[in-house]
């Protein structure tokens, strides 16, 4: 479908609305007291004519798939987006914005994925929406090569991702991840607006800012357009159409617009101000700025008719788009059925059917390394999944990462060996913080399943992205390998320890260290069944694969912790471990039973999922009368005092 810009030349009421979303930025903070008005004010003409006239959207559907999608990285200045949410009509009300950082509202300070209607991902964290913008314009080329790989021409599945950024998103070193991938990745349907206003909370942003993000970008092998701010310091609305214009005509690079502007414009005082970044203007200064506005400043969070008739047009636009788009789509499905079952069964969430039936099962004759085993399983997985895809930040042949004849996720330009544009090896390079944010972004995105793997030790690297993912609830899922001190040779570096307990400290993640390779199977299962975000922590060693004819089944890992080996009669004591130190409990087992010590020894793959278990299986499993209990894991103790006493 031909990408659709202006709707109607910039009217006298355009610029009416601009200033009635540039006064309600400010009195939404002023009311609360705190908040980030002056970017809000900043931006209000830029969001406006993004979401009025580019952005290929209907406020009545949020999810629509052909949508495009916006993330605005620059999360602390929320009211950007949701004035225009407000404005557009997606649900959210004046009475939001008049409760805006305050507990329970649609408005909370930064914008938060599942909350509010029209909110793309959860941002805040600086640098984190452009990291996820360029992981929803991979995931959007993927899907293409799932659903329409033949056209060579527009098609139903083709949309853009805009993204509006900050300077502090730009100094983050994620994004500077994420944007070279970007670059490498060609990636023309990523349009970054970049905010250049020079202004952080400490001051001018040259004091720790002054290299040419422009020459930056450029070297990165981005499309860079710059506009200028007007003379009196607004911005330059015609010169930022032609800009947004021409980068949708570069179809080949991802583009990022560099657009000069003023913060807290056009207040008197605290414009151009580290003062407008992150408080509240001030009754006086926000009277001296409405006046110059021309609005009546004894007027709060006004909003007159005639500019709510106007911008609410844009749902008769939104209509108008989807109703091309449907009529596009329709064509497809009937031309792709089979492909249209496909699009069905991954918008249900669903799994494929008998998909159970893939899985390896491990014989216990020799010896294997739970990543092998993790490696294999998701060979079997890549079979009869078609929308799993996912790699691994330079470390593939350790992980065992690599989808064999997957391809390389690469342009269509690509000279490399294996290069293909929907390929389903990702190649992120020496960049984890970026991989997890990526995998955010293609996990919000919505149909694909993704996975991408590293050393347990460089989670750490990792970090801000697995908290999102957390705190989205996104099916992402993180392969960390060499997940101990038998890593060897290289070192402390290298060696986890304090790993295992920082990441379970993570509210709303999920930890699997499978104990021999038949649990790693079964834990992959259940990562796919729960649909949650979900570290699977693997050995570089080869560890003994369990006879199952004389323990427990691997099936039981799903319920977290289980009873692998038990003694004959009543336990004296309960020997808990993880991944590979459950051979070693086995071993301990043995020497204890000759001792005449009656001993039990549970796997405990997942804390978290034994947490969920109902009180009288954890009982069962841990009885609360038997108190001699002993964990057993290579890393710190902390976080086992609950189970061990």
């Amino acid at each position: 479908m031909t990408p659709q810009a202006k709707n109607s030349t910039w009217l006298e009421i355009d610029d009416q609305a601009v200033k009635i979303a540039r006064a309600l930025a400010m009195d939404a903070v002023q009311k609360v007291g705190n908040g980030h008005p002056g970017t809000a004010m900043t931006l209000a003409p830029v969001a406006y004519t993004l979401f009025q006239r580019f952005l290929k959207h209907d406020p009545t559907d949020p999810n629509w798939l052909g949508r495009d999608r916006f993330i605005l990285s620059c999360g602390h200045s929320s009211l950007t987006l949701y004035i225009q949410l407000f404005f557009s009509g997606y649900g959210v009300e004046l009475d939001d914005l008049k409760s805006f950082r305050t507990w329970g509202s649609l408005t909370p300070g930064h914008p938060e994925y599942g909350h509010t209607a029209g909110v793309e991902t959860t941002t805040g964290p600086l640098g984190q929406g452009v990291a996820n913008g360029v992981g929803m314009a991979m995931a959007a080329r993927y899907e293409r090569g799932l659903f329409d790989p033949e056209n060579k021409g527009v098609s139903p599945f083709d949309h853009n991702i805009w993204v509006i950024c900050s300077d502090g998103d730009l100094e983050e070193g994620v994004s500077a991840e994420a944007s070279s991938l970007a670059g490498v990745q060609q990636l023309g349907n990523l349009k970054v607006i970049y905010d250049d206003n020079r202004i952080s909370i400490e001051g001018d942003t040259h004091l720790a800012f002054n290299e040419d993000v422009s020459m930056r970008y450029r070297a990165y092998g981005w499309n860079v357009i710059e506009v200028a701010a007007k003379s009196d310091g607004d911005v330059d609305r015609e010169a930022l159409e032609n800009a947004m214009e021409a980068s949708l005509l570069e179809i080949n690079k991802p583009t990022l617009i560099r657009l000069k502007t003023v913060i807290a414009w056009p207040a008197p005082i605290l414009k151009n101000t580290a003062k407008s970044h992150g408080s509240a203007l001030g009754a006086a200064e926000i009277v001296e700025t409405k006046r110059i506005l021309g609005l009546n400043p004894e007027i709060d969070f006004y909003f007159p008719t005639e500019v709510e008739v106007h911008v609410r047009k844009v749902k008769s636009r939104g209509a108008t788009l989807k109703a091309a788009w449907q009529n596009e789509f329709d064509l497809w499905r009937k031309s792709n059925p089979d492909r249209a079952e496909l699009l069905k069964r991954l918008q249900l969430k669903e799994l494929p059917s008998e998909w159970q039936n893939a899985l390896p099962t491990f014989s216990n004759e020799k010896e294997i390394a739970t990543r092998k085993a993790s490696g294999d399983t998701i060979q079997a997985l890549a079979k009869t999944f078609p929308e799993f895809w996912g790699g691994s930040a330079d470390l593939a042949e350790s992980n065992n990462t690599t989808i064999e004849g997957g391809g390389s996720f690469l342009p269509l330009a690509s000279r490399l060996q294996n290069a293909n544009p929907y390929g389903r090896i990702i190649h992120y390079g020496i960049r984890e913080h970026a991989m997890g944010s990526i995998m955010n972004g293609i996990a919000l995105h919505g149909l694909t399943k993704t996975f991408g793997g590293t050393f347990l030790v460089f989670s750490d690297y990792m970090r801000g992205a697995v908290r999102l993912s957390a705190l989205m609830k996104l099916p992402v899922t993180y392969v960390w390998s060499h997940d101990s001190i038998g890593l060897g040779e290289d070192g402390p570096t290298h060696q986890p320890v304090e790993h295992i307990a920082a990441l379970r400290a993570i509210p709303g993640f999920t930890v699997v260290r499978p104990a021999d390779a038949n649990e790693v199977v079964h834990a992959w299962k259940e990562i796919l069944e729960r649909k949650k975000p979900t570290g699977i922590l693997l050995s570089r060693q080869n560890l003994p694969v369990f006879d199952r004819t004389k323990m427990t089944p691997a099936s039981e890992v799903g319920k977290g912790a289980y009873i692998l080996s038990d003694s004959e009669n009543t336990p004296e004591l309960i020997l808990i471990a993880t991944g590979s130190e459950v051979a070693l409990a086995i071993e301990g087992q043995k020497m204890l039973l000759q001792q005449g010590i009656a001993t039990r020894v549970v796997s405990a793959p997942s804390l978290e999922w034994f947490a969920e278990q109902p009180r009288s299986y954890r009982d069962s499993v841990l009885p609360p009368k038997i108190r001699a209990r002993v964990s057993i894991e290579a890393g710190i103790s902390l976080g086992w005092r609950e189970l061990i006493g």
